[in-house]
């Protein structure tokens, strides 16, 4: 008898376990909106894409403050003169980010004489950089406005949209067959000439790899990728081997302190900052390797004052938020392709390789795993030219988001 009704109230116990469970459950769905499996989604691609280029933006401020007064002092600049010009350059980004998000049509930067036009004035801008006033030896700048502007980074913008469409407008050709190839290797050899005459060879990288990964995924055939990869490698071994200051960056990357006083100075001194930062920094504002040990620590080895103030946390911070942007610049591209939506897709992803390319070669550069290059960390190192137009891949990543949902499906082609 006991044992019965030991049983009779496990039992019970068991329904009303049961029925609450039931009861929670059936509440919970109700809050949830329409189309959810009362599962906790995940936050939106926009949302972790704004917040996490707004952390960026905030840090960068930080360690550009930190690390630019002592160059500011030692050139007889205010201290915040550099933290000041970064505010301003995020200023005029966000402002014409917000134009471009406003004003301009996807439909209308897909047409093929919007393309033409972008290229025309891309190309005529590259030609007027190579008659400018070179700085640090390099003719890569053109003033507009007072500013100096490096047009390689709107080559970077532009490039991503010619290629997006183009592969969509002759898919046949670039899947089956060269002409879709030799098409583009015309437009792409013309940008990546001019890139190279300045010199730019960071971004001449960035935009080969960028047109290499969109038509990857667009299907063409990988015996172009083994002739075009073939023809990359000799190249770039062409180009390092009978331009001195590009053979001496390689021999310093090989042995970074064989002649620490010359050739491996930047380098040895980027090794240095970061060993000193250990896991934890040594503190903000504390790094002894800006104080003019480490040149121009504020521009393309913000990561390794970074890596010396704030140490390994602060290092693997930054490099989870810009992991953060590209993945949201994924999602955006993923949807997008599920849709039929393929130049948006394919824009979306362009955009996501450009910031995958420069953070990994910046990061890289830092630490030493490959020779020293001049490109820029997304959203975090010093530069007008690249904070603006990171600024705008994310309004025109944030208008494919948008735009995207309320495309019909028989206008899908369109975009």
């Amino acid at each position: 008898m006991a044992l019965h009704k030991r049983r009779v109230f496990s039992f019970a116990s068991v329904y009303k376990i049961m029925a609450l469970s039931s009861l929670f459950r059936s509440s919970f769905q109700s809050r949830q909106p329409n189309g959810s499996d009362g599962v906790l989604s995940m936050p939106s691609a926009r949302a972790i894409l704004l917040s996490s280029v707004g952390c960026m933006l905030v840090l960068s401020l930080l360690m550009v403050a930190s690390a630019s007064i002592p160059f500011a002092l030692s050139r007889g600049m205010t201290e915040l003169k550099f933290f000041y010009n970064q505010l301003l350059y995020m200023g005029i980004g966000l402002a014409i980010a917000a134009v471009s998000y406003r004003v301009v049509s996807l439909k209308t930067l897909y047409k093929t004489e919007t393309q033409f036009i972008l290229l025309a004035i891309t190309g005529a801008l590259l030609f007027a950089t190579l008659f400018s006033t070179p700085i640090n030896g390099s003719k890569r700048w053109l003033t507009l406005a007072g500013f100096n502007f490096q047009v390689a980074e709107l080559a970077k913008l532009v490039m991503i949209i010619f290629v997006s469409d183009f592969v969509v407008r002759r898919s046949f050709e670039v899947r089956n067959g060269w002409d879709g190839f030799l098409r583009i290797a015309l437009v792409v050899g013309m940008i990546t000439f001019l890139l190279l005459a300045q010199p730019d060879f960071g971004s001449f990288v960035v935009i080969i790899g960028m047109v290499f990964a969109i038509f990857y995924i667009a299907g063409a055939p990988y015996k172009q990728f083994i002739a075009l990869g073939a023809v990359a490698v000799g190249g770039a071994v062409l180009m390092v081997a009978t331009v001195q200051y590009r053979l001496i960056r390689v021999m310093s990357f090989l042995d970074p302190f064989d002649d620490v006083q010359d050739t491996d100075y930047q380098l040895a001194r980027s090794l240095i900052a970061f060993g000193r930062g250990q896991f934890t920094g040594v503190g903000y504002g504390e790094s002894v390797q800006k104080l003019s040990h480490l040149p121009e620590a504020h521009t393309d080895f913000l990561l390794a004052i970074t890596g010396e103030e704030l140490g390994f946390v602060g290092v693997t911070m930054i490099l989870i938020l810009e992991a953060l942007i590209i993945g949201s610049a994924m999602r955006i591209s993923y949807t997008a392709l599920k849709r039929r939506q393929m130049r948006m897709s394919y824009t979306a992803f362009g955009i996501a390789v450009v910031f995958i390319a420069q953070t990994i070669i910046n990061a890289a550069m830092n630490m030493g795993a490959i020779p020293t290059k001049g490109l820029t960390m997304p959203f975090f190192s010093y530069g007008g030219s690249s904070m603006l137009i990171s600024l705008v891949m994310v309004a025109v990543l944030l208008k494919i988001y948008k735009e995207s949902p309320e495309i019909e499906k028989s206008q899908c082609r369109y975009y």
